[in-house]
């Protein structure tokens, strides 16, 4: 028997800022990420079962938050563990371009520095600008996902706006176009008169606000809102049909009253939006401002008459107020319906919701505008030979199972917002993106007489006909994110079957999609969810991954959401510099149930560094009294050996079920509570005995279960794990990363 000593490294505490960086080192050595290198070197085989994850990408010009952290924690520990069971796994990394963030952010810089607009620069230089501010940013965000020990394979990674994606983005625009899924019309849209731009569902952010809420005298009625400046154009009364008090009423009946600059004639409409639990039961209407009331307008007829042009002025509808910008016009107006008496009642303190763009801040008027969309509710072919709606693709791609949901609860979410989802709006009235790939030829009267969608523009012979000029909007940034799981494995261009089974970029197609799992926060299932499925059901005939796993939200240790207004937000990179990334990463994993919110305080995640320290103590004293050799188990140490592989076992399972919560607590108390306090506690006087025997027995069975120990602690706590494993004087893989899965 050769004895064995503990390394140097264990006779100081664990460092984590000094391993980490040593550590992050190594596995970027070695190639491992990439399951080709796993392949050709034998660590996994080429036929074995892929499992994939694409990350859902940060946008370029962020920096790291909790959400982001908890996101790579659980990815990664999925990532790990599969890789580690000997599938051919691949995490393929990216960012995202966020266009109208980014856009916001530079237009803003530039202004400030030298009181230029996008239109003084141009729409070339400032996609230049753009472009040497996203490249400044991206090695930021990198970085810091690389910090939290994501085993990404950085070799694949990719970017919404690099020319792979750009392709694809076209490619899809163009089928979809041509398959007469995406048409172009007047419909109501969210509107920023800020940034000028129309702005995704998926981009509004609803604040709450504390208004006047007024009341009107209209007519016979009592009607009630917090934006009086929008009500010039109101000639529509509205009362749900079943309700009793206003039975007398007629549908289309006309009735003659006062209103802000003078007698009108408004109509009656019977319609069951109208809510008859809310004020009078009664409103009136703003169809080109209001997207219930724009849809109230198309259900019956109505005329529609825009009252604010898209700058936030009021239009000629408003009499002596317009060319008044709303915000100034609204004190005036309501001082102007005091005096006419048609104000009977205000609450001065009315707490509603206020639609903003998320991403630049600007609240956000409804307008109707001429703009891109995709037609949900047209029946198309699928590459699957189905024929059906999109909507009705997406909800099937769920209730077949293809696509699970986990938690389950959310698949009812789910369903209720396919079936009221609208037409979706892609464009935007933005220079930074991806550009609509359209062009139009006018003819000397300035009219449009053809227009072609095309990925390359009109061909040579279309382009001797006269002047053609493309479309100057850009793609909603949802729209190339939507081709996230088949666009960063190399669609169009990549097969996808006719290579699969071989490795390589150029097949990743075939051998990794559909993903195995999307793993995203519950807040964005309905947005980003749903157009993936939307698009890869089209555009491949399959869905874009077999598995949808929802974490929550994290919160401070109140409960509280994380801001910069209530001063509680922690930084996950000061917790790795404080208490390393592996006491980070089990903060947001233990007590994490998947779906529900965790509390997240600091105290929490300095408990998980003792942890890490523990572990480090528990190693030393194990190689401290370990001899290298040969040696027969005694039954008791056989049967501790083996109940530590029962509890490999239970980690398994649960991480298999979505439960790593619960596989990162059983491991934890395992290791802390039966390992350290009782089996090395009981061991000590075997190993101080004179039986030579049942010492190199107790020493065998100590260092198998830390072995055990170390490779079921790995994909939560992957810096640690691999530091010790470093140190071991016998394992069988020279990285931790690549050792086998106890089974």
């Amino acid at each position: 028997m050769e004895p064995s000593k503990a390394p140097e490294l264990f006779l100081k505490p664990y460092n984590s800022a000094e391993q980490e960086p040593h550590m992050l080192d190594m596995w970027e050595k070695s190639g491992y990420a990439n399951p080709d290198v796993c392949i050709e070197k034998g660590i996994t085989k080429a036929d074995a079962e892929p499992y994939s994850i694409v990350l859902p990408p940060p946008n370029v010009t962020g920096t790291l938050h909790m959400g982001h952290a908890a996101m790579l924690a659980i990815e990664d520990i999925l990532i790990r563990y599969h890789r580690m069971r000997g599938f051919k796994t691949l995490w393929l990394p990216g960012t995202d371009s966020a266009a109208i963030a980014t856009q916001a952010k530079v237009e803003t810089d530039i202004y400030k520095k030298e009181k230029n607009t996008r239109h003084d620069l141009g729409r070339e230089e400032l996609l230049k600008r753009i472009d040497a501010f996203t490249d400044e940013s991206k090695a930021t965000i990198i970085n810091q996902v690389k910090k939290m020990g994501s085993s990404l394979d950085w070799g694949r990674y990719a970017y919404t706006m690099d020319e792979p994606r750009y392709a694809a983005v076209m490619e899809a625009f163009v089928r979809m176009y041509d398959a007469g899924l995406i048409y172009r019309g007047n419909r109501i849209v969210n509107w920023d008169p800020k940034l000028q731009t129309t702005v995704s569902d998926d981009e509004i952010e609803y604040i709450e606000q504390t208004d006047p809420f007024y009341h009107f005298k209209y007519g016979p009625f009592d009607i009630g809102t917090v934006r009086p400046e929008t009500k010039f154009g109101d000639k529509y009364v509205v009362m749900h049909p079943a309700d009793e008090r206003y039975e007398q009423f007629e549908h289309g009946q006309k009735i003659e009253l006062e209103w802000i600059n003078g007698p009108i004639t408004a109509t009656i409409i019977k319609d069951e939006a109208a809510d008859m639990e809310f004020g009078s039961g009664v409103m009136t209407i703003t169809p080109a401002h209001s997207t219930i009331d724009f849809e109230i307008a198309q259900r019956h007829g109505l005329d529609i008459e825009p009252v604010i042009d898209e700058r936030g002025i009021l239009l000629p509808i408003a009499g002596p107020f317009a060319g008044q910008h709303i915000k100034k016009a609204r004190p005036l107006i309501v001082e102007h319906l005091k005096q006419k008496g048609l104000i009977t009642k205000v609450d001065e303190k009315y707490l509603h919701n206020v639609a903003t763009n998320s991403r630049g801040g600007g609240i956000i008027e409804p307008q109707i505008k001429l703009q891109w969309f995709i037609a949900v509710n047209k029946k198309a072919k699928f590459p699957n030979g189905k024929e059906m709606t999109l909507k009705e693709w997406m909800r099937y791609a769920v209730e077949s199972g293809e696509t699970k949901i986990a938690p389950e609860r959310f698949e009812k979410i789910y369903y209720h917002w396919i079936d009221n989802l609208r037409d979706w709006c892609i464009s935007r009235q933005i220079w930074f993106g991806h550009r609509i790939p359209v062009w139009y030829r006018r003819d000397e009267q300035g009219n449009v007489v053809e227009t072609i969608a095309s990925v390359s523009g009109p061909s040579s012979a279309k382009a001797s006909e006269g002047t053609w000029e493309q479309d100057p909007d850009t793609l909603d940034t949802w729209f190339s994110s939507g081709l996230w799981t088949f666009s960063t494995l190399g669609w169009p261009y990549s097969a996808q079957s006719a290579t699969k089974g071989k490795p390589g970029p150029e097949n990743d197609l075939a051998n990794y999609h559909p993903t195995a799992v999307l793993e995203t926060g519950y807040d964005i299932l309905f947005f980003w969810v749903a157009r993936m499925i939307l698009m890869s059901g089209f555009l491949l005939g399959e869905v874009p991954f077999k598995q949808v796993y929802l974490h929550g939200l994290v919160r401070d240790g109140q409960g509280r959401k994380m801001s910069k207004s209530l001063g509680n937000i922690i930084d996950p990179l000061t917790m790795i510099e404080k208490y390393g990334a592996d006491a980070t990463r089990l903060s947001l994993v233990v007590g994490a149930q998947p779906g529900n919110d965790l509390k997240l305080s600091e105290d929490r995640v300095r408990g998980y560094k003792h942890f890490a320290n523990k572990l480090w103590n528990i190693a030393r004293f194990v190689l401290e009294n370990y001899e290298v050799g040969e040696v027969k188990l005694a039954q008791r140490d056989n049967e501790l050996v083996e109940e530590a592989m029962w509890v490999a076992k239970d980690v398994s399972g649960n991480i298999d079920n979505f439960r790593l919560d619960l596989a990162a607590d059983a491991v934890y108390h395992f290791v802390w509570d039966r390992f350290a306090a009782e089996i090395i506690e009981e061991s000590k006087s075997v190993l101080k005995g004179d039986d030579a025997a049942a010492r190199a027995s107790a020493q065998r069975m100590l260092y198998e279960i830390l072995i055990i120990s170390l490779k079921l602690l790995h994909p939560f706590m992957p810096f640690v794990t691999e530091s010790i494993w470093q140190q071991l004087p016998q394992k069988d893989s020279d990285l931790l990363m690549v050792a086998k899965w106890p089974v």
